[in-house]
């Protein structure tokens, strides 16, 4: 925990560092992924030539993309625990994103290629643990430090929000390189600023040895109480490849769906596809804190608060964003254009972002809480690991819709999401005590810094 004078509106300078390299980094990763299927689907004929690719490959490559950005997380993670320590690592993963991003602006082949891979291990290496580090700043049972996630998970959005906009606007109207290029200041601006923020970050992110048995080489395994918080992250698991599976579906199937199948007209002004991809982004911006004040007050009142719950809740209400979607589907089979309104995205979107801001930083602090110190960053590596899963499975489900149709796969999405919430509430009294109090609340005083 950083110290009383290093605390600024009641929580540690450093989170504040954190929270700006990762908007930046966000900035770069969203901003690509905005334009990537757009740019692998346009045709090499138009003024603003792109691959040519079809759909069905495009959707493809675009599976196996969002996946290992996220796989890489546990070698990422791997290294931090038994090398580097998380500081590093997240220095190291800036540069390969900062080259990375670069290498795309060049209209080549190989420059493409090139720059996917440098993506990929640069994610790998940023994205785990910097996340480690924001919990790493927080005593145990904190109740800051589900608050300082739903801050930093802002963050994250202020970037996936403006990125979509700017360099969505660069790639698709003007130039894709452009657009990519734009993508790699952005990272090389948070870069800048994770490196001038190291004096705030002296306590944590350090490398720590993994401590052995005295007079032997054996490390030290873990504690029955330990194996059953593992049976709990393991659980949570599962619950955010089912989340991230639906909630990709918005830079594939979703953003596809909404350039040829969306009326994107509204007051005159035709939509650019990109744009709406920073619509989750602007949602929680917008309710982030409001929700993290709901969820507040509901734990004050006595009712069942547990990480478990919300992310049951959050699963259910994301569900429910693709019965809005489906009802788009029905609408477009009867409409003179074969086009939906746009307002059903917009409903459909705020209800995907409802519940994402009831699992993605919950479960990211639930890590935290969870985790054997000596495993911190392989188990939030191992997090975004089944997160690119639950990414690739939103590429198999956009590739389904080509052949099954939109309105069968949005139907199924809400209904398994619909089941898979309701289970996990009816169980969560029993799940919870797998934990041993590690996702209890404890009143802890801090002091603002002066």
């Amino acid at each position: 925990m950083a110290k009383q004078e290093e605390l600024l509106w009641g929580h540690p300078k450093g989170l504040y560092i954190l929270f700006f390299t990762e908007l930046w980094e966000r900035f770069s990763y969203y901003g690509m992924r905005a334009i990537l299927i757009l740019y692998l689907t346009a045709k090499t004929t138009d003024s603003n030539a792109g691959l040519g690719w079809d759909s069905v490959s495009a959707l493809q490559l675009y599976g196996w993309y969002t996946m290992m950005v996220y796989v890489m997380s546990v070698p990422g993670g791997l290294l931090a625990d038994r090398l580097l320590g998380q500081k590093k690592t997240v220095m190291l993963g800036g540069f390969l994103l900062v080259i990375g991003h670069f290498i795309l602006a060049f209209d080549e082949v190989w420059a493409f290629y090139t720059g996917i891979v440098l993506i990929v291990l640069g994610v790998g290496a940023l994205k785990p643990n910097i996340s480690t580090m924001v919990g790493g700043l927080y005593n145990k049972g904190d109740a800051k430090r589900d608050t300082a996630f739903t801050i930093f998970y802002i963050g994250i959005n202020i970037g996936a929000f403006a990125a979509p906009i700017a360099v969505g606007y660069l790639g698709e109207v003007i130039n894709w390189h452009y657009g990519f290029g734009l993508a790699g200041i952005g990272m090389a601006i948070g870069q800048v600023v994770y490196i001038w923020g190291q004096k705030y970050l002296t306590e944590v992110g350090n490398f720590v040895p993994v401590k052995t048995v005295a007079g032997t080489n054996k490390k030290i395994g873990l504690t029955a109480i330990e194996k059953d918080r593992m049976i709990v992250l393991i659980l949570s698991f599962i619950i955010v490849i089912v989340f991230w599976g639906a909630y990709e579906q918005a830079g594939g199937l979703m953003n596809l769906y909404a350039r040829d199948k969306i009326d994107r007209v509204l007051f005159g002004f035709t939509i650019p596809t990109s744009f709406l991809q920073s619509l989750h982004a602007f949602y929680v911006i917008l309710i982030g804190l409001p929700i993290a004040y709901l969820w507040t007050q509901w734990r004050k009142k006595g009712n069942e608060n547990s990480s478990l719950f919300k992310m049951g809740v959050g699963t259910i209400i994301t569900g429910l964003g693709f019965l809005l979607l489906a009802r788009a589907a029905v609408e477009t089979t009867v409409s003179l254009d074969g086009k939906a309104s746009i307002y059903w995205l917009f409903g459909a979107y705020l209800l995907h972002v409802i519940g994402e801001l009831s699992i993605s930083p919950v479960a990211l602090s639930f890590i935290t809480k969870l985790a054997p110190v000596k495993y911190a960053s392989l188990m939030m590596g191992a997090y975004f690991m089944v997160s690119g899963l639950g990414n690739k499975l939103a590429g198999a489900l956009g590739e389904a819709a080509q052949s099954a149709g939109e309105y069968t796969i949005f139907m199924g999405i809400f209904i398994f999401c619909a089941l898979f919430g309701l289970v996990l509430i009816v169980f969560v009294k029993k799940l919870k005590k797998l934990t041993h109090g590690a996702d209890d609340v404890k009143t802890i005083p801090i002091v603002e810094a002066e």
